[in-house]
Parts: C-alpha cells; structure tokens; sequence
C-alpha cells in the first residue's frame, strides 16, 4: 500500500474554527485560539503520523480586507501557503449563514492546484436540520471534491476529516521525524501562549494592536524553572494602560494565565517575567514588523 504526505491548509474568513480544528487534529495545542478575529498571525504547521501516512497542516492567518501593512502581508503570507499545499479545507461556521467572505475565498479556490473540500464547523452548536441546510448551502459555494460536517469541540467526525483529508495527498515518503508535532520554534509558540493571555476580555480596538516579543528563554539548568523574559507591545500609551489594569491587575492575571499555558508546553516550572512597550503604529511601520517577526 502506497505511503501518503503532503500538506493541507484550513481556510475561511476570520473566527471560522480552523485554529481549534488544526489543535483536536493534532491532539496537542500549538495554534492559539480567541474569539477575536485575526488571532492568528504566522503561519504554523501542525504534524500528524499515521500507519499510511503523514498529514502537515498548516494553519494560516483568516483572509480579510487589510487595512494596514501587516494586515497587507498577512494576506500574502496566505496566498503564498495557499499556492503551496496539496489540500485546502474551506472552513464555514455551521451556526453562521454562508455570506460573500465565503463567496469570495471559493471563487480564489478555484484557481489552485490544491483538492478543496469544504468543512462545516462548529457542528455542536446547531440542530440536525440547520446543519443540513448549511451542507447544501456550502456544497453550493465551489465543486468540492468532499463536504465533511465537523466539531472540533465534541471531536465528531474529526477521524472521517482527517480520513478525507489524507486521501488526497499525494504518494510520498514521510516529510518529518516521527516524534515531531510541529515544526515552530519555541520562542515564537510562548510569544503566541503570552498573545492569547492578553487578548482575553481587552477591549474591541485593541487585540490588532497587541503584538509580544520573547526576548529571552533561560533554560532550567537542573530541570525545575525556565525563565522566561517577554515585552508585550502595544501602539499608544493609553493602551498600555488598558493592558497594565488598575494597580497592574491585569497584567497580573495575563501573567498567570500564560505562565500555565508556558508550563504545559514545556514541561517545566516557569517564572515569567513581563512587560508592556508602546512602539508607535508598529502596524504601519516595516522596520518595527520586522523586529516583530512579521
């Protein structure tokens, strides 16, 4: 029997499901989730092995209608993961009607190489009668070549997407070791665990403003405390504020709630060690997005 690998992307437009997905698949969290929209920022690949074959997922930021220079490259970065997988997966919330977002990632479908399938999500939050109403609608978007209903919450038919999903990869040998789950490295993982942590219960404008810099990780020389040193940066002084909470309360609580995430995944104690920068409109400006990673 012929061994398959190859790459496959989730797309759709923004809060469509595909970070939870990609982390139920894998069975491990490596993309950060938030019902912000565009929580996602870089491009990360998730790993999973099978007897018979080898399936990449790469999970990429949601396409929007950019309005400032990262917004920009976000959407290149998109277009480029696009060009370059074997698979694309179209992610339509179950619970949302189909809108032009929706209309408008399938028409761009068209014009890869890549098998589209199209995957209802969120399946857990609708009855048996709206979902099959959405399966016609979505069905309707593209030819697919599979419509797969999914929830990544309940787990339902997580198997029979990854199933779908392998079975259009190409013959090829295995693409990474078998002990890899994902190929990000470190530093850029804790970043996004800090960026999820602040994101929690901010305000409206500000999650777009939030970016985080690791700018040091001490391993634990015996095994029992990793150190880790991080500026959160923000665009104006009055988000910074927003950020810090009254009597740095906040900051307190994003501390603690990343430190644990921290600590999951890296198996170590962590002291975490943070602070809040403002570096004006970084959103516009090349030469900050590059000193952020961008």
């Amino acid at each position: 029997m012929a061994y398959h690998a190859g790459f496959a992307c989730f797309v759709g437009r923004p809060n469509a499901g595909k970070s939870t997905l990609l982390n139920a698949i894998v069975g491990r969290k490596i993309a950060i989730t938030s019902t912000r929209p565009q929580t996602t920022r870089h491009v990360i690949r998730g790993v999973l092995h099978r007897p018979e074959s080898q399936l990449v997922l790469v999970d990429t930021p949601g396409m929007h209608r950019p309005r400032t220079l990262l917004g920009e490259r976000l959407n290149d970065l998109v277009r480029e993961v696009w060009s370059e997988v074997d698979v694309v997966g179209l992610c339509v919330p179950a619970d949302e009607p189909v809108g032009p977002g929706d209309r408008f990632i399938a028409e761009r479908l068209g014009s890869l190489h890549a098998t589209p399938v199209a995957v209802v999500t969120k399946t857990d939050l609708v009855s048996r009668d709206t979902l099959a109403q959405q399966l016609v609608a979505v069905s309707q978007l593209t030819d697919f070549a599979d419509v797969v209903p999914v929830s990544a919450v309940t787990g339902d038919q997580l198997d029979e997407l990854v199933d779908v999903l392998c079975r259009h990869l190409p013959d090829s040998p295995q693409l990474y070791p078998d002990d890899m789950i994902t190929d990000e490295p470190e530093q850029v993982l804790i970043a996004e665990l800090i960026r999820e942590a602040a994101l929690e219960g901010v305000r409206d404008e500000l999650p777009h403003s939030i970016a985080v810099l690791v700018e040091e990780v001490q391993p634990a020389e015996d095994g029992s405390l990793t150190k880790v040193f991080a500026d959160i940066y923000v665009e104006r002084p009055s988000q910074k504020g927003i950020v810090i909470g009254a009597g740095g309360g906040r900051l307190k609580q994003v501390g603690t709630a990343a430190r644990q995430s921290i600590e999951e995944l890296l198996g170590t104690r962590v002291y975490l060690d943070l602070h809040v920068r403002v570096a004006k409109e970084w959103q516009r400006d090349p030469k900050l997005l590059r000193r952020l990673g961008f």
